[in-house]
């Protein structure tokens, strides 16, 4: 089974000031050290993410600046324990290369890769060529103020259902993938450049 790892941030991805989904978000507080900081996600999201973890077809990790502290998001989101990109405190500047650097290696292992970071995604250049060359990657970046929406989710569980079935780089495994980026890029938030 190509079972791909997705790297899921927090602010601006889960965490944000108008998620929307249809229905009133959930709040709560988290604390990094002695700071406290406000939290909104929309409860259907999180929905979506525990069941596609317990479907066991994706592997989640945790790859944000809340990584040491992920425990937090677990307690307020109802999730499991997942795994975390990276164990320690990290500068912006250092979380960037970090979340760069844990998606390189994702694909590095021969796995399929989700990314979704409203920041941190390359949206064009050369480094999203890279990542997406093969149709092996999905990247999101949303709206920081809406995170992670529901067609965003759909075109997730697209690309987790699309199972590679004759070896990277086939056509078989491109245009499966091509037609889920292209349903990505539509949505709100979503990479917009054209496919090469």
């Amino acid at each position: 089974m190509d079972r791909p790892v997705w790297l899921l941030d927090v602010d601006g991805v889960i965490n944000a000031s108008r998620p929307g989904w249809g229905a009133a978000p959930r709040s709560g507080t988290a604390y990094s050290g002695s700071n406290a900081y406000r939290m909104r996600w929309a409860p259907a999201l999180l929905d979506r993410v525990r069941a596609l973890h317990r479907a066991g077809d994706v592997e989640i990790r945790w790859c944000s600046t809340w990584c040491p502290d992920a425990d937090q998001m677990e307690r307020l989101f109802a999730l499991p324990r997942l795994a975390r990109a990276w164990s320690g405190h990290l500068s912006a500047d250092a979380a960037a290369a970090a979340e760069l650097a844990a998606a390189r290696d994702v694909l590095a292992r021969g796995r399929r890769l989700i990314w979704t970071d409203d920041v941190e995604v390359p949206t064009s250049g050369p480094v999203h060529d890279e990542l997406t060359g093969g149709g092996r990657a999905l990247l999101i970046a949303p709206s920081p103020g809406r995170g992670l929406q529901p067609g965003h989710m759909a075109a997730i569980e697209a690309f987790i259902s699309a199972r590679v079935t004759e070896g990277p780089g086939s056509a078989a495994d491109v245009t499966t993938a091509d037609d889920v980026l292209l349903t990505a890029r539509r949505l709100p938030g979503g990479d917009a450049t054209p496919l090469q």
